[in-house]
């Protein structure tokens, strides 16, 4: 039976089926689970959440004590291993480790491409070496990594996409709670869910103007084609799943199977979100890539027909309503870069001020936690608009 109980009477054994009120004010990515981790039960009761739904069939009720056979210890419902703890680091210590690491990465991947072409055995231990240093990376410091992904050059669009896949992947694994082995996993995913591309032609993927449906129809085989190359090498079932299906939509329009959705793992549906963010993003031949904030904005309009929208959720508290590096303005008139987001709020992040569209001139810059302060974001700005409209040299005034 489904029942509506204040936050403060839940406890451990109770089956969450849903938190009132909006996603973004909670810290769970996902909208029922059962709640046996003391950590997610601190977390609800200071998440300013003040109701919830709980299924007393599946987990406690209020006032009972005895656990359900859904808590026994061998139902499903088992907490995921832990993975070691990286002591945290500033932005800019990491940044020194984070490029030798993407250096490492782009030559690794130049490498395994040009074996795959070559229709050589492909060598992934020095692979997965890169992957768990980019996954330590990332638990350091989750914006070096990413910062680095975020340039591309259009001719080496393939190699650079894949290392952010990599990275994504793992950061949304450990996002929703996965552990080591399968964090791992999803970072050697990420790494090779574009490796059918290396036998589309060159002249499609550059291509400047729009794709002919029949050039289309080229570019869709590139699933298949990389997981034909990947099973000959006796892939891991997840990265040859992730590979096969990351292009699926839960609407069913996607491809190249298009299979029921039920059918459609969880490691397909999340990379298929990671690889479209990084798409959107990333200059093309035919585009230039959005802002970070722009491309959330863009995909949760298209959650529901193409995205799992729960995992959706989770890659937003991944990656925050405003990303790490999107440049806002203030309703107190200032403009600001954002560099953290808070614990506290995804639409309130940790900005750095720099500016005052009021007195139209540069001020000093300083960090300012947004959950706790009065002022807000009024909106989102692209950086060569936003330098061209207040005549400064962002990159020199930034340092970036």
């Amino acid at each position: 039976m489904k029942k509506k109980i204040n936050v403060s009477d839940a406890r451990l054994g109770m089956y969450i089926d849903s938190l009132c009120g909006s996603w973004i004010n909670h810290p769970f990515w996902r909208k029922s689970f059962l709640l046996d981790k003391q950590e997610d039960l601190d977390g609800l009761l200071v998440c300013g959440t003040k109701e919830l739904w709980v299924d007393t069939d599946l987990g406690l009720d209020v006032g009972n004590d005895i656990a359900p056979e859904s808590l026994s210890p061998d139902s499903e419902a088992k907490t995921p291993k832990k993975i070691e703890v990286e002591p945290p680091v500033i932005l800019s210590e990491e940044l020194k480790r984070a490029r030798k690491i993407h250096t490492q990465c782009r030559m690794a991947v130049t490498d395994m491409f040009k074996m795959a072409f070559n229709k050589e055995e492909l060598k992934l231990d020095g692979a997965l070496i890169l992957v768990d240093e980019v996954r330590r990376s990332t638990a350091r410091n989750r914006n070096a990594f990413l910062s680095l992904t975020r340039s591309k050059n259009k001719e080496d669009y393939l190699c650079l996409h894949s290392i952010a896949n990599c990275a994504l992947m793992i950061m949304l694994g450990r996002q929703m709670g996965m552990d080591h082995e399968t964090i791992i996993t999803l970072g050697l995913a990420g790494l090779l869910l574009d490796i059918g591309n290396v036998g589309t032609p060159a002249k499609l993927i550059n291509k400047p103007g729009k794709l002919t449906q029949d050039e289309f129809n080229i570019i869709k085989t590139h699933p298949m084609r990389g997981w034909e190359m990947l099973k000959e090498h006796r892939m891991d079932n997840v990265v040859l799943d992730v590979c096969l299906h990351h292009h699926e939509r839960m609407d069913g329009k996607g491809y190249p199977e298009q299979p029921p959705i039920d059918s459609l793992s969880l490691f397909a549906r999340m990379a298929a979100i990671c690889d479209t963010y990084d798409s959107l993003i990333s200059d093309h031949y035919y585009r230039k890539g959005i802002s970070p904030a722009k491309a959330i904005r863009e995909m949760a309009k298209w959650q529901e027909g193409q995205f799992d929208k729960e995992v959706f959720h989770a890659f937003v508290r991944t990656m925050g309503i405003y990303p790490f590096g999107t440049l806002v303005k203030l309703k107190s008139g200032r403009v600001a870069i954002v560099e953290e987001q808070s614990n506290k709020s995804l639409s309130a992040p940790i900005v750095r001020v720099f500016f005052s569209t009021k007195i139209n001139e540069p001020i000093l810059q300083e960090w300012v936690d947004l959950s706790k302060m009065p002022d807000a974001i009024a909106s989102v700005e692209e950086a060569d608009e936003l330098a061209k409209e207040l005549r400064i040299d962002l990159k020199i005034m930034l340092g970036i």
